[in-house]
């Protein structure tokens, strides 16, 4: 009996010191919420822009906006804006003269024949692949690939291209979604200038 007598007040004490303890609180306080306050410091790290998405390439690669008003440089600023100003007009290659390339997508391990008023893009999806993109208009980077020949003007024409510069396609990078071959090339698709 004094066994349980021990126990039963072993029990009781132990509960009572629980109980005084929960009541009397541990001291603790939460951190202060700064999560508002770090977005708030790195939304102001970030240089504004004056153009809307999805032209906006500082969230995915850095750049500054081009300023309206024709302060353009290189090529455009010299004049030689004839090719420039007329574009690249696949639809208006007529059915006789559309010519056939062999392009190999080396990241999906594949040659396929790319008529020269079809994109990059189109070409890959019509074989299912997963291939990124954003706009479709050449206004983004989400669908750049990286020709691994050489430059991308040697091997492609692009109907619109507002964000690539003339060194990255020097350095082989093009829009897939309005880039249109001009011979056979290799391309490594999701490669980012």
């Amino acid at each position: 009996m004094v066994e349980a007598l021990g126990i039963a007040l072993g029990i009781g004490f132990t509960f009572t010191a629980v109980l005084l303890h929960y009541a009397k609180g541990t001291g603790w306080e939460p951190a202060e919420d700064i999560s508002t306050a770090l977005l708030e410091r790195r939304a102001a790290a970030v240089p504004e822009t004056d153009f809307p998405e999805p032209m906006n390439r500082s969230i995915g690669g850095g750049g500054a906006a081009i300023p309206a008003g024709g302060d353009a440089e290189g090529e455009l600023a010299d004049g030689d804006a004839d090719e420039a100003d007329e574009g690249f007009d696949p639809e208006a290659i007529p059915e006789d003269e559309v010519e056939h390339y062999e392009i190999e997508f080396a990241k999906e391990g594949k040659t396929i024949e790319v008529a020269n008023n079809e994109t990059i893009l189109e070409a890959g999806e019509d074989e299912d692949w997963d291939l990124p993109y954003s706009c479709r208009q050449g206004q983004c980077l989400s669908c750049s690939g990286h020709v691994e020949d050489g430059p991308a003007e040697d091997f492609v024409k692009h109907s619109n291209n507002d964000t690539l510069s003339e060194e990255e396609m020097e350095n082989g990078y093009c829009l897939t979604c309005t880039a249109h071959p001009t011979t056979d090339f290799t391309i490594e698709t999701s490669e980012t200038p």
